[in-house]
């Protein structure tokens, strides 16, 4: 069967979503739990763990741009040609996530723990990024591309479900101070990881090389060796390439969503560990059975991936942010008034928080697969590795940012690492930090959404006139209705799009 006969079914989008088992479990861990193991089990200060976070995301932001650049042109080397230029990752991607376990070793020093998380973040994003493409390279559908997105979504959240579930039974097992149930928990997902990964790559496909790629290859094997000068240019051009995705409107707009919403999660996660711990007094296992509850994200993937087709993205943004707003004063409200049902009500608002949450995760993987169809209307390029590669770079790079403040505000908090019980002012500031600093960076999403316009309907129509000016269609007879859409979408003229621009 060739590539072209090939249909996405259910069976497919499970078979690609299996990675983001690890994309949404292994970050979830990360984010819930390392910086309390950190300081509670490896005898960091708050500071030092949380440099330890920024600095391998810093690197390894940089480090994702390299990876969806090179994606991009892996065709043309012989693995590329064999393996697939995105796929062949994940292949080698699969036995290396056993640096997982490692992660989670007591007894080392600053250094070990810097290593060994930047290890496995680049590792994570050789794997994420080319992920990322597979959907915008195995069909051009909208339908066939959210059964992709909703399996991975609905992948993810089992995932983000079992990383908060399996912790909680094992803290309990091995005892509340006992670090071998993190490093346990370290080894059993290295293996479930590494077998996702595998399967993944044996459920996916890529399109055909298009005839301009096979120029290009011709042209390479003839062009032979490059010199030094032009591999300078080659870095410059690739620079050049990354900072082009931000002049379309639309990918701006999603990348702004993206990171302050996705950094309000981060923020939560980060400090809810600490805010159950010595705010509400209760032990690290229930606070993993409260964030275990992102088990309703799996109903809710499914009917998340219904209604971004009915309502669109940008209805679904406010719909999540929303529920996590009220539900972040619920938090706090439990934290100042101390009711003697603290637990009941705990499972509750945790479980609406989940529902909101789940919905926030599923979005924005929805949107990206239809974002270098917006890209393509302008450049008459497809550059799916570039924008998966920019989206992390600046996804890391926010996260570093806030994971270390967040360390920063604990430490000249007044936070003592080790200490069962924390003096009165650092228990403020946790609430402060989990509460106000997520529901600022929402706020501030929410107000995006409500300009944010690429939908199922402004999708079909940027598709059919790009099959239409692809035909040798005369931009002249552009309908005027269409002609919005593209501007837009775009931000560029209609009169400016479809051409060889210039990326200078």
């Amino acid at each position: 069967m060739s590539r072209k006969d090939k249909k996405v079914t259910v069976k497919v989008g499970l078979g690609y979503g299996l990675i983001d088992a690890m994309g949404g479990g292994a970050f979830t861990i990360i984010g819930a739990f390392l910086l309390f193991f950190y300081t509670t089990f490896a005898g960091l200060s708050p500071l030092e763990a949380a440099s330890i976070i920024a600095i391998a995301r810093l690197v390894d932001a940089v480090f994702s741009l390299c990876v969806g650049s090179i994606t991009d042109n892996f065709y043309k080397t012989k693995l590329g040609k064999k393996f697939g230029r995105r796929r062949f990752f994940l292949l080698i991607g699969s036995p290396l996530m056993a640096f997982y376990a490692i992660l989670w070793v007591t007894g080392q020093g600053y250094w070990y723990y810097l290593v060994s998380y930047l290890l496995f973040e680049m590792i994570a994003a050789m794997v994420l990024i080319p992920f990322e493409t597979l959907p915008s390279e195995m069909t051009k559908k909208f339908n066939e591309r959210t059964i992709l997105s909703t399996c991975r979504m609905f992948i993810s959240a089992t995932g983000t479900f079992l990383a908060t579930f399996i912790p909680g039974i094992l803290i309990k097992h091995f005892g509340q101070n006992n670090p071998y149930a993190y490093f346990f928990n370290g080894c059993i997902f290295a293996v479930v990881y590494a077998i996702c990964i595998f399967i993944s790559y044996k459920s996916t496909w890529e399109r055909e090389l298009s005839p301009a790629m096979e120029r290009e290859l011709l042209d390479k094997t003839k062009a032979g060796h490059k010199t030094i000068i032009q591999h300078i240019q080659t870095i410059v051009q690739i620079i050049k390439d990354y900072a082009s995705t931000l002049k379309i409107r639309a990918f701006r707009k999603h990348l702004m969503i993206y990171l302050l919403s996705f950094t309000a999660k981060d923020t939560f996660n980060a400090v809810f560990v600490f805010f159950c711990v010595y705010d509400l007094k209760v032990t690290a296992s229930l606070a993993a059975n409260l964030l275990s509850l992102s088990v309703v994200g799996i109903p809710m993937t499914i009917f998340a991936g219904f209604l971004m087709i009915k309502i669109g993205p940008s209805s679904l943004f406010k719909i999540s942010y929303s529920i996590m707003i009220v539900c972040l004063l619920g938090f706090y409200a439990v934290y100042i008034l101390d009711p003697g049902s603290k637990v009941a009500l705990l499972f509750a608002i945790a479980g609406v928080y989940q529902i909101g949450r789940s919905i926030l995760e599923f979005t924005p993987w929805n949107v990206f697969p239809f974002i270098p169809d917006v890209d393509e209307m302008v450049f008459r390029k497809r550059r799916e590795g570039l924008f998966a590669a920019v989206m992390t770079f600046t996804r890391k790079s926010s996260v570093a940012i806030a994971t270390f403040v967040v360390g920063l505000i604990l430490q000249y908090g007044g936070f003592i690492k080790g200490r069962e019980v924390q003096p009165p002012q650092v228990v403020e500031i946790i609430a402060y930090t989990m509460v106000i600093g997520s529901i600022g960076l929402l706020v501030i999403a929410l107000l995006f959404t409500f300009t944010f316009h690429l939908n199922k309907q402004t999708h079909l129509i940027l598709v059919k006139e790009i099959e239409r000016l692809k035909n040798n269609g005369s931009k002249l007879d552009v309908d005027p209705k269409t002609k919005a859409v593209v501007e837009d979408l775009t931000g560029y003229k209609y009169e400016d799009v479809w051409q060889e621009v210039s990326m200078e």
